[in-house]
């Protein structure tokens, strides 16, 4: 039986996989590119044969990667509209949120998988996630009433992408996150929000 750094051989797979994970993290945010298996196995201090142990292929790694961030990009949406003031900030919060967790790299990962990867399978799987992550956006819309809240919920989102979009042209997070408060402060402050800066 192979030695184990853990209590038990599932805590000791799973601290693997954790190092994996974090080790192929940090290189697709210094490169913007899918790792390799080899290049995780050796920034994760492993044998370059162990990562197969736990991905079968660049796609499964990236996959799980994907599996990984998901609760954290949710998580962090959650705990930024939990902590808004008013019901309508909440729509502010949102937005804000998701263009912070862009600008920490978080989107990068699936980005990484679509270009590595498109297809069907991968098509629902982000449309499921979109919608999982929309949902609070479309209950706090609906509890102010506002007229078809799914569609205004589209809307909101399409704001966030243009507002990636700036980040992605090189304009700094402070000055982009200033024209999603121009857009979207207004909308806020109609439904009794404050629209200060999040």
């Amino acid at each position: 039986m192979p030695r184990i750094s853990e209590a038990t051989v599932a805590e000791h797979r799973a601290a693997r996989e954790r190092a994996l994970l974090d080790a192929a993290h940090e290189i697709l945010l210094e490169t913007g590119e899918a790792p390799g298996l080899p290049q995780v196995a050796q920034r994760a201090g492993l044998a370059r044969t162990s990562v197969y142990q736990y991905f079968a292929s660049k796609q499964d790694l990236l996959q799980a990667m994907v599996r990984d961030i998901y609760p954290r990009w949710t998580e962090g949406i959650t705990a930024a509209m939990a902590a808004a003031p008013t019901e309508a900030d909440r729509i502010l919060a949102y937005a804000v949120a998701n263009v912070r967790l862009v600008a920490d790299g978080a989107h990068a990962v699936g980005s990484a998988l679509a270009a590595l990867a498109p297809g069907e399978e991968l098509d629902e799987q982000a449309t499921r996630m979109h919608r999982e992550v929309q949902e609070p956006l479309v209950q706090t819309l609906t509890a102010l009433n506002v007229d078809c809240p799914e569609q205004v919920a589209e809307l909101i989102n399409a704001v966030v992408h243009s507002t990636v979009m700036l980040l992605e042209s090189g304009q700094s997070v402070d000055s982009a996150l200033s024209h999603l408060h121009v857009v979207l402060g207004p909308l806020v402050r109609e439904h009794g929000g404050t629209g200060a800066a999040v």
